[in-house]
């Protein structure tokens, strides 16, 4: 029996406050800002001239893919050798060194900004994967509904507090000192204090988190033993049929979760005009009532069950991307922006939770388990982002490829209706 240990619970939930802080503040709101200060509409990269903002998404498309590939290898790794915040260690210090980097990031060197954001996404992305296999091994099945919600709550209450200091700093210059020039020197130093912040805080988890829960010994063939742990959760998967079903769900509700979560600056910049003044106030506004609302739907969940507060927070991402087809205005913006921090938080934590409670109860493999959690969050971040650009670029408009996540959030609804929930004490298939 599992006895939860409040000290190791929030050391857990102190990863997310360090490493959150480079989700918001970078990817979802100063980055893409200073993106569109720094570049032109279209760009020459690598031959081709190419939409700015699709540039970007490919970017980012491109640092999930690369995460995708080499995860399902490591997370078998860290399983066997018992070695998870090693790996955890690795990928934040490449992160955190990449977004510092992002400093030196201006009009003439195009190709350092590109590869900084594909590098530091690289170390934020794959060192997730290794954080969340330590669920299921420091809270009982009862309890992780409310330590993810925990875990979230931290996560945007740390970011958010630096964001208000990176906005204050941008938004309260000297009169004299509103010139473009000044405010991207101030983003670029946003980019150092992010990176110092998530590697700083981390050396809580680092120092509290057991390194070795089950006691593991290295093999003579770790790399082989990697592959093979692999296929045997794949192998597994097809006895499980819940699993699979989540797995499904998940992919296509999570293409639409993250590609509004990553573009939504890039949007309100490229489509409706917006500044900076305008956009991080309403960034600070949706991770305040993103906090209210995982433990919200933490509580329905607990209420009436995962998957009714999955459903019901999938029903309103549905009417949030067709009503965002439609919008033409600043307020507009704004009211939509309520919503999305209404589920976004909610949606994030409750689909962590719902899969650590349908992986087997007897299985000690916990991060490769979660290994293809998170490879299926990787690819659907690959595929909405992608296909978002790829209508962007065709038609010309992102207002058409923010119609689209509609469709993958349905077909996402319609596979987590088969899937049913274990009652405790009972099997996981």
């Amino acid at each position: 029996m599992l006895v939860m240990n409040k000290k190791t619970v929030n050391a857990w939930c102190m990863y997310d406050w360090a490493n959150s802080v480079y989700n918001l503040v970078i990817n979802t709101s100063i980055f893409p800002i200073y993106y569109s200060l720094v570049t032109n509409d279209y760009e020459d990269f690598l031959g081709f001239r190419i939409q700015s903002s699709v540039l970007y998404t490919y970017a980012l498309s491109f640092s999930y893919l690369l995460s995708a590939a080499i995860l399902p290898i490591l997370s078998g790794i860290a399983d066997y050798t018992g070695k998870k915040k090693m790996f955890l260690k690795i990928f934040t210090i490449i992160g955190s060194i990449s977004c510092m980097s992002m400093y030196f990031f201006n009009e003439s060197n195009l190709y350092w900004g590109i590869a900084c954001v594909i590098f530091a996404s690289l170390g934020y992305s794959s060192s997730l994967v290794f954080y969340d296999a330590y669920l299921p091994e420091i809270a009982p099945p009862e309890k992780t509904d409310r330590i993810s919600a925990k875990g979230y709550s931290f996560g945007y209450g740390g970011s958010t507090i630096l964001l208000v200091f990176s906005a204050a700093a941008i938004m309260f210059l000297p009169e004299e000192a509103t010139q473009k020039e000044d405010v991207k020197q101030i983003m670029q130093w946003v980019f150092v204090v992010v990176g110092i912040w998530w590697v700083g805080f981390a050396q809580i988890p680092f120092k509290i988190l057991p390194s070795n829960v089950y006691n593991r010994k290295p093999t003579g063939q770790i790399l082989l033993n990697g592959y093979r742990e692999i296929k045997s959760v794949f192998k597994q998967l097809g006895g499980l049929p819940n699993i699979r079903w989540y797995i499904i769900s998940f992919l296509f509700f999570n293409m639409g979760v993250q590609t509004v979560m990553l573009l939504a600056t890039l949007f309100g910049t490229d489509v409706l005009g917006l500044g900076s003044a305008q956009l991080i106030p309403v960034i600070i506004i949706i991770q305040l009532i993103g906090m209210l609302g995982s433990y919200l739907f933490a509580r329905v969940s607990e209420s009436k069950g995962n998957i009714y507060s999955l459903v019901v927070m999938i029903i309103i991402w549905i009417g949030i991307t067709i009503y965002a087809y439609f919008i033409t205005t600043e307020y507009q913006f704004y009211a939509i922006a309520v919503l999305v921090g209404l589920v976004m938080g909610g949606i994030q934590a409750l689909s962590r939770a719902t899969y650590s409670k349908l992986i087997p109860e007897e299985t000690e493999d916990h991060t490769s388990f979660f290994s293809f959690f998170d490879v299926t969050y990787h690819v659907s971040v690959v595929l909405g982002t992608f296909s978002y650009g790829l209508i962007n670029q065709i038609t010309g408009t992102m207002r058409n490829s923010t119609l689209a996540l509609a469709v993958f959030f349905i077909l996402g609804l319609v596979f987590l209706m088969k899937v049913k929930m274990p009652k405790p004490g009972k099997s996981n298939g």
